[in-house]
């Protein structure tokens, strides 16, 4: 009998929006090119940042060159940012970069002559681990509805949409994980307003280099359950003595999917039955690998 823990679990998430753009102004008065951080004409706008996005920046007419940006002389970017605690923008090539927020990895400004109208777009990123889970649930359920009609002596239902919610724990941490997501970001993604507070999520069962069972070929195999979801409520535990510690609940908006990475290579059969090989003549049969 094999005996799999929560232990060897872990969540992945990336960054969704809703595709709204923001509008904003730069202003050379707003850039310091010393700090290499900048801002913008209102407050509104960097509030609807958080330090890791992916964000495309882009003059409002399309023509006019980002010369804020040293060096460069187009009229569209796309780069990782870091928003301090007053709303100063640094710009960075990385994610990782981004996180760890160094004035020296911050790509360079330049002074500009006149204003710039820029529209901001926050662009998908890939999956990242979320660092320091200690638990999360997943429940669907689906809903019925009833068809009972005058003449029957037994009720009838049938079956209707599939909903999903559930929970996340973690220990709080705002900085110091420069590859995985920081925990923060569940409090920072339920306040924004402008761009949603949507994720996409993999929330893994099994992982790679986990094998209790023993299977000959089973070590690298991956099972998760993934999904679209909205954060609706996140809480902080702050309690003496104690680790602090965040729980974000969701709900689910799109399908929930079980998917499977398996290692297992499974035989093309005939209809008799029998091996399809690769060349006539051979032993070597064809495999279907799953994934």
């Amino acid at each position: 009998m094999s005996v799999y823990l929560g232990t060897f679990g872990e969540v992945e998430l990336k960054r969704e929006f809703d595709g709204n753009s923001i509008i904003a102004t730069v202003e050379n008065r707003h850039v310091d090119i010393n700090a290499k951080r900048f801002s913008f004409d209102f407050d509104f706008a960097q509030r609807q940042l958080m330090t890791g996005d992916e964000v495309a920046f882009e003059s409002e007419d399309g023509s006019t060159n980002l010369s804020f940006i040293s060096g460069y002389s187009r009229p569209k970017i796309e780069r990782f940012v870091n928003v301090d605690e007053v709303g100063g923008i640094r710009l960075y090539s990385t994610f990782a970069q981004s996180i760890a927020g160094d004035i020296n990895n911050a790509i360079a400004l330049a002074s500009i002559s006149s204003d710039i109208k820029i529209k901001l777009r926050v662009q998908d990123s890939n999956y990242k681990v979320l660092a320091k889970v200690q638990n999360y649930e997943l429940n669907t359920q689906r809903d019925t509805v009833d068809v009972t009609t005058l003449s029957d002596q037994f009720r009838s239902s049938i079956s209707s949409l599939i909903s999903g919610s559930g929970r996340m724990a973690c220990e709080w941490e705002y900085a110091g994980e420069t590859v995985k997501e920081i925990p923060n970001y569940l409090l920072e993604l339920l306040l924004r307003t402008k761009v949603g507070s949507s994720f996409q999520g993999r929330f893994y069962i099994k992982t790679a280099n986990y094998n209790p069972a023993n299977h000959p070929s089973g070590t690298d195999d991956s099972i998760w359950y993934e999904f679209q979801g909205i954060l609706t409520a996140c809480a902080l535990q702050f309690t003496p003595a104690q680790l602090v510690q965040i729980t974000a609940d969701f709900v689910t908006t799109n399908a929930i999917t079980l998917r499977m990475d398996l290692e297992d290579r499974f035989d093309l059969l005939l209809e008799d039955g029998s091996f399809l090989l690769l060349e006539q003549g051979t032993n070597a049969k064809l495999n279907l690998e799953q994934t």
